[in-house]
């Protein structure tokens, strides 16, 4: 695997690394992470597809930038992959082209072949999707839990339009899988979140997906209120500060849960996924030190391979770029002293991050959390 990174700032197109021998005719594989009034100029599309004339050009707007221990806003990150050894499939469908996120997820894994599949990476729109089906999707037909990784695209802290595409330029509501082949490839994965609970354990009552209603049987949004107190007056954006953390049942692990928006006159909110009744869930607060340590955590878990990995993607969640703040190459860093140098970084900040809780599970949407995938050619 070779790899090459170049990066369009204001003053235009830099080039941030390129391995000894890459190819840009037979690269296969271009990741390309941006603003979204960056990546959906024609301009930016064209540039790519005659740097790489044989590739897959695969698009995500979002929250943030990263390119080896720094992160950027306004920017595009852009990551070209030579494999030498294996190979890679990649399908896109649109949100309206399906019944829903579910029966998203599950033409996308469908149009890849099973046989010698070693990971699916997914790169998703960010508004129109609901990331807990979008998974439960991909998971209805993956028999030998072939891990599935992404994320969901970023819009800043909008919450406005994300842009994705393959092969184009990119626009609202596609959602790309990408299926990496080869038996010299070895893909691994990590995520970890670092937030601190408070407060006592409650009962979701009433839900419907991804909107709650009730905890304890009384409004979750007067109780979540209650707990915010001075932060109220900012939701929907300060619920950023202060997520959900949500039981599985079956699994001594947790997922994180981010408030979208409110609804007042329901007394609604509404979370980046899917929250069923009778789960239980506990306010989260930021512990930065905690935060930043979970990054290495997740690195550490993404490289149980004796080879030091080629390529790392990372996606992190925007809750955590805006509570970590001037702090947030921290994180980066943290990632970074795993790897060392020889494994290039890239990656962005999202709405959403796709990873399995555990080797060998099924893939889940995760929120609030610093999740890795990792890439090596052997």
């Amino acid at each position: 695997m070779r790899i090459r990174q170049h990066h369009f700032k204001n003053e235009g197109w830099v080039s941030y690394f390129s391995e000894p021998g890459f190819d840009a005719g037979k690269c296969r594989l271009v990741l390309a992470f941006g603003a979204p009034e960056l990546i959906s100029d024609p301009v930016i599309y064209d540039y790519l597809r005659n740097a790489y004339p044989a590739a897959d050009i695969v698009f995500s707007s979002t929250s943030g930038e990263i390119i080896g221990s720094d992160v950027y806003d306004d920017s595009i990150v852009v990551t070209a992959i030579e494999l030498e050894k294996s190979s890679i499939t990649c399908t896109s469908t649109h949100v309206n082209e399906q019944a829903n996120s579910a029966e998203t997820g599950a033409f996308l894994m469908s149009q890849l072949e099973k046989r010698g599949l070693k990971c699916v990476f997914i790169i998703s729109d960010g508004t129109f999707i609901n990331g807990s089906e979008l998974v439960d999707g991909f998971n209805r037909d993956n028999p030998d839990k072939v891990p599935v990784t992404g994320g969901l695209a970023g819009d800043a802290a909008r919450f406005n339009s994300t842009f994705t595409s393959l092969n184009a330029v990119p626009s609202q509501g596609n959602v790309i899988a990408i299926g990496f082949y080869g038996d010299e490839l070895r893909i691994n994965h990590g995520s970890s979140g670092g937030w601190e609970e408070f407060g006592p354990q409650r009962t979701i009552t009433r839900s419907v997906k991804n909107v709650l209603f009730e905890i304890d049987g009384k409004s979750a949004l007067d109780l979540y209120k209650e707990y915010l107190g001075e932060y109220a007056a900012e939701l929907p954006g300060s619920a950023l500060l202060f997520p959900l953390s949500l039981s599985i049942e079956g699994s001594d692990k947790k997922l994180v849960r981010t408030i979208l928006s409110v609804n007042e006159d329901e007394k609604s909110m509404t979370f980046a996924g899917n929250l069923p009744e009778g789960s239980k869930v506990r306010l989260m607060k930021a512990n930065f030190e905690k935060l930043i340590n979970a990054s290495s955590t997740a690195a550490t878990d993404s490289i149980n391979d004796p080879k030091q990995a080629d390529l790392a993607i990372l996606v992190s969640c925007v809750g955590r770029k805006l509570v970590l703040a001037d702090r947030t190459d921290e994180e980066l860093a943290a990632a970074k002293s795993i790897f060392g140098d020889q494994t290039s970084m890239a990656g962005f900040y999202s709405y959403g991050e796709l990873s399995p809780l555990n080797k060998g599970s099924n893939c889940e949407l995760h929120n609030q959390t610093m999740t890795i995938t990792t890439f090596t050619e052997i």
